[in-house]
Formats: structure tokens, sequence, C-alpha cells
């Protein structure tokens, strides 16, 4: 299979698509102010052919922030998309289409992917995806978009979660979860006071939360929201540890971009050698692929601001290219399998 990326700074979808023939699978990343409009171009210009999109920024060697990216996978690729409705109560509704497009693509755990793009209630979507893709351990990657707009097949959708079930052909595919932040001492905190529908994070051991974290980190109440690109908390899974960045301030709790239940174990983590783990990603990478088709990756808007703050972002990028053909969407929250999760990359590698 192969991977095509095109883009233009100013939203102009006729340049973005020069040079894309015969695509059988497209993802559309656009701005707000033209995402309606695109959604409809595109279907005009490749009719029938599966699509899926959302509103975001797109990366190849360079970060599209504005204007419009297409990423297309052609050559040697059986793909269907489609969507999930109701995604804030009952997505589960809609599971037949999910059901009868892992058939259509009779994919396996070795060669298929699920992509998707979410705009809203993740861990519950997530929770009824993977309720599918586990029978036949298909792996997913995919993000969170903006303006709780999504689009699949030529339509936008609210409050759904847009997927494409895609097979590679001619090899094997493999999904990847990265996390540059490690534990930071031995903190340890029982989450008390929890709104789930809001992510509201009230207690720590039975303290405002809000206090219990600037006095560790020793941080004004106008720091916090720029603090969490280094410390945010974890929830510890099993071996794995989940990253919840802190959204904003609520009085003396603090709201948080992914869902923190009463009597959740949390960490407070701290950033890592960044530079250090992105290299032994792309190492074990490629140790597990000979050659590779295309790499797909969904970064987070915090890893993007945090890598740009420290004039890393041209360097990551320049990294990541050096396994091939590479592309991506920056998210605002990233799944991988049945987790989502914050401040971390996804990627799914095709040989």
């Amino acid at each position: 299979m192969k991977q095509f990326f095109g883009m233009s700074q100013s939203g102009n979808l006729q340049e973005a698509v020069c040079g894309l023939n015969n695509p059988q699978l497209i993802m559309l990343l656009s701005n707000s102010e033209q995402f309606e409009a695109h959604v409809k171009k595109l279907e005009a210009l490749y009719p029938k052919v599966p699509s899926i999109g959302c509103i975001g920024m797109s990366y190849d060697n360079k970060v599209v922030e504005k204007g419009v990216g297409i990423i297309a996978f052609y050559d040697g690729v059986t793909a269907a998309a489609n969507v999930l409705e109701e995604a804030s109560t009952m997505p589960v509704k809609y599971i037949k289409r999910l059901e009868q497009d892992v058939k259509n693509v009779n994919g396996t755990q070795k060669d298929t992917i699920c992509i998707d793009f979410c705009s809203g209630n993740d861990a519950c979507v997530l929770t009824t995806i993977y309720s599918v893709l586990k029978h036949q351990k298909i792996s997913l990657v995919g993000g969170t978009g903006d303006a709780g707009k999504v689009s699949a097949n030529g339509k936008v959708y609210e409050d759904a979660v847009a997927y494409a079930m895609v097979k590679n052909n001619n090899g094997k595919v493999k999904a990847y979860k990265e996390n540059i932040y490690r534990q930071k001492g031995n903190y340890r905190f029982i989450a008390s006071k929890t709104n789930k529908s809001e992510y509201i994070l009230g207690e720590l051991n039975n303290q405002p939360a809000k206090q219990v974290y600037q006095r560790i980190l020793n941080v004004t109440e106008e720091e916090i929201l720029t603090q969490t690109f280094k410390n945010p908390f974890g929830k510890l899974n099993g071996n794995d540890t989940c990253i919840i960045s802190i959204k904003e301030v609520c009085g003396n709790a603090l709201t948080c971009f992914r869902q923190v239940n009463d009597s959740d174990v949390l960490i407070l983590l701290e950033l890592g050698d960044y530079k250090s783990i992105v290299k032994n990603t792309i190492q074990e990478i490629r140790r597990d692929f000979q050659k590779i088709s295309a790499v797909f990756s969904v970064n987070c808007l915090f890893r993007y601001l945090l890598f740009t703050e420290n004039n890393y972002m041209q360097e990551y990028l320049d990294e990541m290219s050096t396994l091939g053909n590479h592309t991506g969407l920056v998210g605002y929250g990233e799944h991988y399998n049945n987790q989502f999760v914050n401040q971390s990359m996804t990627c799914v590698v095709f040989e």
C-alpha cells in the first residue's frame, strides 16, 4: 500500500488533492470555517470513495495549522468508512454498521487497523467500538477533533464517531502508543468529589484538588494550565498509565480532559527525556518492520504545544520521517485500542 499527503495552508482543497488518483480511503483534516464545504467538495471529487474527516491540524514534514490536509491510502488497501451516531448517549445503537464493515474488509489482527475521529464522549465510544474489534483482536488508533463535528462518506455529523476499517493487502500493520512522562516522586492520590459528565476532579486524598496540585508544584492558579504540559496526572491501569491532562480550574476543583471517577488511584507525572523516548519508539518500530510503507499518527495538541515551545516540533517531524512516509493529526485526545489518553502519541505502521 501507499500513503498520500496533500495540503494547502490557505484551505484550497483543489490544491491539497493535486496528484491524488484512485484513492481507496481518504481522511480530511480541515479548519472549522471550511470543514463542511470541504466535506461536500471532496465527495464530489471522489464519489463513493470511503472517507472520514474532522476539524484539526495535520502534518507530514510540516504542520498545517489552519488550512486543509488530505491523507489517503491507495494501491493495496481494502477500506470501509462509516459512523456511529449519538456518541454521547447510545453509540451502541449503531453497532451493526461496524460489525458489517469488519466483515466486509475481512480483517485480521495481523493486517487490519481501525482509525477513528471522534466528536467527544471518547471513553464510551471506545468501549463500544472495541466490543466488536476485540473478537478479531483488531487494533484501533484515533483521536478527537475540534468543534464537535466529524464526517463520513461526504456527510457531516455532530455527536458521532467516524471510523475507517483499513486492511493492508500487502503486509502487516501494528499500533503503538508513546508516553513521554514518568512518575514524579511517590505521590499517590485517591480521587473523590468527581463529576463524570463534566470530567471534574474535586478532591485528592480528601483535600481540594487545585490546592494539592499547587502546593506540590509550587505554582499559582494562573500557571496550572501550562504546568500540566510538564506535570499531568496519571491513572494506573494495570501495568499501563493513562495520562490525564488538566483542562481548566473550576473553583477549588480541576476539570480534566478525560473522565476521573471516585476512588480512582492517581499519580503525578513529570516530563521525561522526550527526545530519547522518541528515538526509542522509532527504534522499536524499525525492529518490528523491515519495510515500512506508511506511518499514520495522532499527536496530542498539548504535545504539539510543548514541542513547539521547546523548538522541537520540526526536529520531531524530521525524526519520524526517517521511518518513511509519515503523516498525522494533532488531536484533542488520543485513542489506543480501548484507551482514551491525553498528552500521548498513538500511531499505526503499515508494512
